[in-house]
């Protein structure tokens, strides 16, 4: 139980950090997190424990991964409407 305990918490400390850059805010991000925590508290069974953290490893890519398009989005946009003023 100490390694799926161990894995929870580095899980949980991962998406909060996430949340930091979350578009509706960081309070929002972090109750929904707390709210889906303790939903699952109960569970025991080491199998479902690591069945939720596995889940929970592709909800962190998945957000890493519409961070980055955020990022290029904003990136392209910044670039590709701008017109260089110095080429007159």
């Amino acid at each position: 139980m100490g390694a799926g305990r161990r894995d929870v918490i580095a899980l949980y400390k991962t998406l909060l950090h996430m949340g930091r850059d979350y578009p509706q805010g960081y309070d929002f991000f972090r109750s929904r997190l707390k709210k889906a925590f303790q939903r699952n508290s109960d569970i025991s069974d080491p199998e479902q424990i690591q069945s939720l953290v596995k889940r929970g490893e592709f909800v962190v890519k998945e957000i890493e991964a519409l961070y980055m398009l955020k990022k290029y989005r904003t990136l392209k946009n910044r670039y590709s409407t701008e017109e260089n003023p110095s080429k007159s």
